[in-house]
């Protein structure tokens, strides 16, 4: 991402005053990379069994990228006079997430119908294409699959998250493109962004669903609102707001939501929790967003400090592919196949996460998004598009298992 500027929001226009731009580079402030270790652990924790609230870790890294890709298109308009180039972005975020999600499709169909269970490969391969297009949430809600109550045989249950992500970063560009323009550009972004969000918690409230919670927990438009109130952070009008505040005022609003939002992790126990899809996603989303703000304006508060230490900021540095990969290696180390169970067997299935998104990252995106030349331009899309043809001709490779009395029986594994 390029570093903040100072250039006005309308250069050939009449004289404005340049919105403030936070310093330094958004990407690298050490709290936000120790709240994304957050979030991972939180999610590790819940789909290990220890920790209720820790789903709640998906909601902080939807705020967390609508914060940081505003952020990141914000300042490009500013430096190139309220323009965008679409192009390169969807490029630099193809770069980014698309390689490690093709090793780890193709390494889970791998392992899948290595070792895996029938009605896991089964699913696997039914799951796979729509993973593949970044359309897995739509696929879950079309086929009625609760994420509450079938995930443990899907072992790309996870990915809907991933689908939100990406759908997102292919629209909110194009509405920046055409609303952050000219004098009073930010204001315009921060008001698509605050009425874009109010619009999707009311999509939540009236197709929440008590009986089938899939369409509003995985659909792109319900869970919009995590997204946008992190873009609206990334606006001016709040910038401005927070630097009138001043430096303690953000330390000590951070200290309280940080707190706040630990007490409801601990308490949220899933989908049956009172409220969640009445309203308590968006406050949680909207306490996720101040937080972030404060964090990114006051990185050196006391609060900003314990969310930099280096073991969050380490997992926070590889939280991509470890979401990837924790929940496949989480249902193929099953307590059967291991034969321990509790912290034992998640000490296990942790450490096998990490080392499989360290190798992720350092042999696949590290090299991808930072040296090689060949990803780049032309050559990098039709590479992209080779990986994924391939990917294709395993998917098409691996023989289906057949179905049966014996498959619904291994459905419980």
């Amino acid at each position: 991402m390029p570093p903040h500027t100072s250039l006005p929001d309308a250069p050939h226009g009449p004289r404005t005053t340049p919105p403030p731009a936070p310093p330094g580079d958004r990407r690298r402030v050490a709290p936000l990379e120790g709240l994304r270790g957050l979030a991972i652990l939180g999610v590790l924790l819940f789909h290990t069994g220890h920790f209720g609230g820790g789903f709640l870790g998906v909601d902080l890294f939807f705020v967390l990228s609508g914060f940081l890709i505003t952020g990141l298109l914000l300042d490009e308009t500013r430096a190139r006079g309220g323009r965008l180039d679409l192009v390169a972005f969807w490029g630099r975020r193809a770069r980014r997430l698309l390689p490690a999600l093709a090793v780890t499709i193709a390494g889970t169909l791998l392992l899948c119908w290595a070792s895996g269970p029938p009605a896991l490969l089964r699913f696997a391969l039914d799951d796979a294409p729509w993973v593949a297009a970044n359309l897995a949430n739509w696929h879950f809600v079309a086929e009625r699959v609760g994420y509450w109550d079938a995930a443990d045989t899907r072992g790309f249950a996870h990915l809907w998250s991933i689908a939100v992500e990406e759908q997102f970063y292919l629209l909110w560009p194009l509405v920046l493109a055409l609303v952050a323009r000219g004098p009073r550009a930010h204001r315009r972004v921060a008001a698509v962004a605050a009425a874009g969000a109010a619009l999707s918690l009311v999509l939540m409230i009236v197709l929440a669903d008590p009986a089938d919670t899939t369409r509003v927990y995985e659909g792109t438009d319900t869970r919009a609102f995590s997204l946008l109130l992190g873009a609206l952070m990334a606006t001016a009008p709040v910038s401005r707001l927070l630097a009138r505040a001043g430096r303690p005022a953000c330390a000590w609003t951070g200290l309280a939501l940080a707190c706040g939002i630990g007490t409801y992790w601990a308490a949220v126990g899933g989908q049956d929790s009172p409220m969640l899809f009445r309203g308590g996603l968006f406050l949680h989303a909207l306490a996720c967003a101040v937080l972030i703000a404060c964090a990114a304006h006051a990185p050196n508060a006391p609060f900003g400090r314990v969310l930099a230490v280096r073991p969050l900021r380490w997992l926070g540095q590889i939280s991509y592919s470890l979401y990837l990969w924790h929940w496949p290696l989480t249902l193929l180390l099953s307590e059967e196949r291991l034969g321990i169970a509790g912290w034992s067997r998640t000490a296990v299935v942790v450490a096998a996460s990490v080392a499989a998104a360290w190798l992720s990252k350092v042999l696949v995106e590290d090299p991808i998004r930072f040296r090689a030349r060949w990803a780049r331009g032309r050559t990098g899309a039709l590479v992209l598009l080779a990986a994924f043809a391939a990917l294709a001709v395993l998917w098409a490779l691996i023989p289906r298992p057949q179905t049966g009395a014996g498959t619904v029986d291994l459905t419980r594994l």
